[in-house]
């Protein structure tokens, strides 16, 4: 057995009692110990680029103590190898409703206990077997034969966008519509509800509904996936809710709301992030005009040049978060039992220590291990479909654009700086 899928053999209840307990032992020991430790997130500086204190951390104190939204203390991890190593020791669980687990803000903590998780929130056995589930609809085999596929609808999104009067946001004119209607051709969403699916995920993003409006549209989706998996139950297509109603739901292995929560999962989980990444990747290049210049005349770069971007802006980095169920040591400091961990994927990307000129986008930059998509069993299960989707959508983006650029002062961009999103821009106003 690969050694980034060992399963730790314990019992839950006895688990969730123990944890609870060296929390509150932790708490109390620590508090006078964590008076003046900083606060996590840590501001930018400059907007596409990590808070330079990862870089004084990763210097001076990589493993280090930082408070988080509740007053709660947590570890921050930000060298490239304790990175790695906290997301494939198995010693260290996904599961959060475990007392302790580190959450990004209060609605955060509230949805992980309401309701049943799905896979990215769950430790082996059970996480095994739920990913194992999908994992053959989003092989690297399978991402390269959906290219052709990929490409049809990046040239009628961007066909559509050139309709339009300028400037244009190409966020919410091309970034986002195209990881969007990929997942809905592969979970076979009819044309017709494309609209309405369309609607509640922009409430669910956009950043300025209330906590109501969100919960309002994330149950809209609900509902309407568990209408559509009876739908498929009764009258399957080709599809990826077709095949697990019938391989997984009929024969018990899978219930129908596990189906419906998993087909949420599918549905939004990656879709912000990669629209971010193409956002963030055309401004990049846009920002690093000899490169792009490069680029477009030798189109041949562009996997390295993503996966670059990738490394270079770092789109999601807030899944990497994890908690002790014993005793571990990383990188010479023991991180108790019961304890939360935060491992910076952002810092470890540019840890000097694996990446030369760290700081430099590079498109031509080999070997790139950057931790993007994370590490170990739950690294993004939709990576290599998320890298042909922002492959094909820059590639064709500057090839059929020539004259792209912003329509606005770079200084003048809005960035999500909320804490408990995301990185990305708010809008990306272009012309050509």
């Amino acid at each position: 057995m690969d050694k980034n899928q060992s399963i730790v053999n314990v019992d839950a209840e006895k688990v969730t009692t123990d944890l609870a307990n060296s929390t509150i032992s932790n708490t109390a020991n620590d508090l006078k110990e964590n008076a003046d430790v900083p606060t996590f997130p840590m501001p930018r500086t400059l907007p596409l680029r990590p808070p330079p204190d990862y870089a004084r951390l990763r210097k001076e104190n990589p493993i280090s103590k930082a408070k988080i939204w509740d007053g709660s203390v947590v570890w921050l991890v930000t060298r490239h190898h304790d990175v790695s190593k906290v997301l494939t020791d198995p010693h260290f669980s996904k599961v959060r409703t475990h007392p302790g687990f580190p959450e990004t803000g209060p609605g955060g903590k509230a949805a992980a206990h309401a309701g049943k998780p799905t896979f990215v929130d769950m430790d082996p056995p059970e996480h095994t077997r739920h990913r194992g589930m999908v994992e053959q609809d989003f092989t690297k085999k399978k991402a390269e034969e959906m290219r052709p596929k990929i490409q049809q609808i990046v040239d009628k999104i961007l066909d559509e966008m050139l309709t339009k009067a300028q400037p244009v946001d190409l966020l919410a004119s091309f970034a986002l519509p195209v990881p969007t209607l990929v997942i809905y051709h592969m979970l076979g969403v009819p044309y017709e509800d494309h609209e309405f699916l369309d609607t509640c995920n922009a409430i669910r993003t956009n950043g300025s509904a209330t906590s109501a409006e969100s919960a309002r549209a994330s149950k809209d989706l609900m509902d309407y996936l568990a209408r559509l998996v009876d739908k498929k139950t009764q009258n399957p297509t080709n599809d990826i809710i077709s095949r697990l109603a019938i391989e997984q739901v009929q024969t018990s292995k899978l219930t129908h709301d596990e189906l419906v929560a998993m087909s949420f999962l599918l549905l939004v989980a990656g879709n912000a992030t990669t629209a971010n990444m193409i956002a963030l990747g055309t401004l990049t290049l846009l920002q690093h005009p000899d490169q792009l210049a490069e680029l477009r005349r030798d189109p041949s770069l562009i996997k390295n040049a993503v996966e670059e971007i990738l490394r270079y802006v770092t789109g999601s980095q807030f899944a990497t978060r994890r908690l002790a169920l014993e005793d571990v040591e990383i990188g010479g400091q023991i991180i108790k039992k019961g304890e939360g961990v935060w491992a910076l994927n952002a810092s470890a990307n540019e840890d000097e220590d694996v990446f030369s000129n760290a700081t430099r986008f590079d498109i031509h930059r080999q070997p790139n291990p950057h931790l993007a998509f994370g590490d170990g069993i739950h690294v993004c299960i939709a990576q290599d479909l998320a890298r042909v989707e922002i492959q094909i959508a820059i590639e064709t983006l500057i090839r059929r654009l020539p004259n792209l650029q912003l329509a606005v002062p770079a200084d003048e961009l809005q960035y999500v700086t909320i804490p408990k999103r995301d990185f990305g821009v708010a809008a990306l106003p272009v012309k050509w």
